[in-house]
């Protein structure tokens, strides 16, 4: 079997924990920023995992991190 490519987009948004999770970052931290209240935005700053749901596709796209 030949080698799988990673996605290099998904490489860039999505990292992997030393348990196996996948880690991502928030949405909504770029721009508009003065709607949103100091607490929102200290919250968005914080990675999150990545949903069960989710979790099969995109370790596909991303074998070997």
């Amino acid at each position: 079997m030949p080698k799988i490519k990673t996605h290099r987009g998904a490489a860039k948004r999505f990292s992997k924990t030393g348990t196996g999770k996948i880690k991502r970052s928030h949405a909504f931290t770029s721009h508009i920023l003065t709607s949103k209240t100091r607490k929102n935005k200290r919250n968005l700053r914080k990675g999150a995992i990545v949903e069960a749901v989710d979790h099969k596709n995109i370790a596909k796209l991303i074998p070997y991190m």
